[in-house]
């Protein structure tokens, strides 16, 4: 899918107006929450994050029923509002939500092109949705570019067999249907099949050159492969 990326963004917050609806309805309820957003956001302008130029960053946040961030069921949870610091304080009269930090695919779309999109990355079984789903206008003052960031994983993804991380759609490995794997990075893994088929020693031994960065020596480096590896899925026995 083009206009695509995986990022990690540590926790944050959203300060708006909230409702609670009918997944079926959401035009209805969403809305008047839009609305009521913009026609007061003067007074959340100084407890939330800012461009340069002084605009503020809309998000459409998602929330189940129980705000535990899962998706969304028969009903659930929507904030119009923008973002700020999990420390801010939210004014009277409007509600603050912290998003968990998370590693999300980045799907770019424009308004009109929501549903359509929201359904090509649902329905794609080789996306593991984890939790709620959000939309994020990225350029203030400008609510014909928005995002739609779907979560993946809790917390940044390492590759569970060399461990590196993996932020780009590129950098994930490839399931035996040509899906992405979110396990493996493509380095260790295409296809459905690892690349190469070591022993757990030629392993680490093999990645010690990854590891030398701010160690005195190759017994430091391999000291602290080791403090990693035989945790990671491929290796656990």
């Amino acid at each position: 899918m083009e206009n695509t990326k995986y990022l990690y963004k540590d926790a944050f917050a959203v300060i708006g107006k909230a409702g609670h609806g009918a997944a079926n309805k959401g035009p209805e309820w969403i809305k008047p929450l839009w609305e009521a957003a913009g026609a007061s956001y003067s007074e959340i302008a100084d407890v939330c994050k800012k461009s340069e130029s002084g605009g503020l960053f809309w998000w459409g946040a998602m929330n189940d029923s129980e705000e535990q961030n899962k998706i969304w069921g028969d009903t659930g949870k929507y904030m119009a509002g923008c973002e700020a610091d999990v420390s801010a304080t939210a004014p009277q009269g409007w509600t603050k939500w912290v998003i968990p930090a998370q590693t999300y695919l980045v799907v770019s779309a424009s308004p009109d092109k929501y549903g359509e999109v929201f359904r090509m990355v649902t329905g794609d079984k080789g996306n593991i949705i984890t939790g709620s789903i959000h939309e994020y206008y990225p350029v203030p003052d400008n609510p014909s570019i928005m995002e739609l960031w779907f979560p993946v994983a809790d917390g940044m993804v390492f590759c569970q067999s060399c461990y590196m991380l993996m932020t780009k759609p590129e950098d994930f490995g490839t399931e035996a249907d040509g899906s992405p794997s979110h396990d493996y990075c493509f380095h260790c893994y295409t296809n459905g099949d690892f690349n190469w088929k070591p022993t757990f020693v030629e392993f680490v031994e093999d990645n010690i050159c990854f590891w030398r960065d701010g160690c005195k020596s190759d017994n430091e480096a391999r000291a602290r492969i080791m403090e990693v590896f035989p945790k990671l899925k491929r290796w656990v026995k």
